[in-house]
């Protein structure tokens, strides 16, 4: 193979616009592919939007691993970034690899002894901190896809291939992947996990990566209370710090829809979803449908909190329906009590005054003044009657309003 216009292909498609360049970049990776040649030019960066030496690298090694998701692959990707892909960017440019390649090839699970037959292999003095961190990244890439929560803290903490690691164990992404198996597990607590997520969190070295893996442990963790809120606020900083990232935008979105905030979660996922066009994404028909289907849930939730809040509106004017016609008939039946009172009053008042007035013997003047006092005291006792039940209905009226 020439070279030389490999690398003259690679600076045009640097010029060229995205398309272009990604067409470039597909074409040259699988001639390497086809002539059995790994990638022969430095990586400087790991960018896969503008940097066609880094497209055409990482389209080459995803076609590796597609063709054989083993350690030894990753072995041999990780020797070959030793010599190729700058310090300054080698740590981004492994978790670009390491995860992003254990999550394409998230179904071809290796044995547990699949790093030490690789060492065997390749021989135990080529390998170094950084081959080993990159196989412990590929391999929990995997177990991350899978949801393998208890298997990936295990592997974490007591695999060879991460003992081997080292210092590069207190990476960022190491220690967030380790929050994610933790909020996953039953038998880890919250509030490790929670620990171990604002350890990466805060890390001044945080990657994109860093940050995806702790929102995804958050999303995917066994339910607490709290968790919308918590998932809501960190999906914040992170579309705030990257604000054209299409996967913070659909966590925002699942933070929103937890929290029951469906209008500005359906708004996030339409632009997370908007953005994934967009985007050189590899895994775009897989992410595309994760998406949607959130959308359609984010949907449902908004249709249903409609309906149960029409339904709320209903039951609470029954309630007041309800309340107003048990106040009429207490009404109702408070007057009836005053009206018998009173009429009552009037009866004993007229029998009593007509045999007064009939057969009485007594002269009209006392007559006339026992007739008064007769009606002065049926009066109090109607006047009595009708006090009393005023009172005691209108102490238990504001008893029954008290409360609201």
């Amino acid at each position: 193979m020439n070279t030389a216009r490999v690398i003259a292909r690679l600076d045009e498609a640097r010029a060229a616009g995205s398309r272009t360049r990604a067409r470039i970049c597909d074409e040259t990776a699988a001639e390497l592919l086809a002539a059995g040649i790994t990638p022969f030019f430095e990586i400087s960066s790991a960018d896969l939007r503008t940097d066609p030496y880094f497209m055409c690298a990482d389209r080459y090694w995803r076609g590796r691993f597609q063709e054989q998701p083993t350690a030894r692959t990753a072995f041999e990707c990780a020797r070959w970034m030793s010599d190729h892909v700058r310090d300054e960017s080698w740590g981004v440019v492994a978790e670009q690899w390491a995860l992003g390649n254990g999550f394409l090839n998230r179904a071809g699970m290796e044995a547990e002894d699949a790093f030490a037959e690789a060492v065997r292999e390749i021989g135990p003095d080529t390998v170094t901190e950084r081959i080993a961190y990159f196989f412990t990244l590929f391999h929990a890439g995997k177990l991350r896809a899978n949801f393998c929560f208890d298997e990936l803290h295990a592997f974490l903490t007591f695999s060879p291939s991460s003992v081997a690691a080292g210092s590069l164990r207190k990476e960022p992404v190491f220690v967030a992947l380790q929050s994610f198996a933790a909020f996953g597990s039953r038998t880890l607590t919250v509030t490790y996990a929670s620990e171990l997520l604002e350890q990466a969190w805060s890390a001044a070295g945080r990657t994109r990566h860093t940050t995806d893996v702790c929102l995804n442990g958050i999303a995917f963790a066994a339910p607490f209370e709290g968790q919308g809120d918590l998932l809501r606020r960190y999906a914040e900083e992170a579309v705030e710090a990257h604000p054209d990232d299409h996967m913070f935008h659909a966590r925002l979105a699942t933070g929103l829809h937890m929290c029951s905030r469906h209008d500005a979660a359906l708004e996030s996922i339409d632009t997370a979803l908007a953005l994934l066009a967009a985007s050189p994404t590899a895994s775009l028909d897989t992410l595309q449908n994760q998406y949607l289907t959130k959308r359609d849930a984010i949907q449902e939730g908004r249709l249903r909190a409609l309906r149960d809040a029409e339904q709320r509106i209903r039951w609470e004017q029954q309630a007041e329906a309800n309340a107003q016609l048990e106040r009429s008939l207490h009404t109702s039946s408070v007057r009836a009590v005053e009206v018998v009172a009173v009429f009552t009053a009037a009866i004993a008042f007229a029998v009593g005054s007509l045999q007064v007035t009939l057969t009485g013997k007594l002269p009209l003047s006392d007559r006339l003044w026992l007739l008064a006092a007769q009606g002065a005291g049926l009066a109090l006792f109607a006047l009595l009657i009708v006090g009393g039940t005023w009172l005691i209905t209108r102490t238990h009226h504001q008893q029954d309003r008290g409360p609201r």
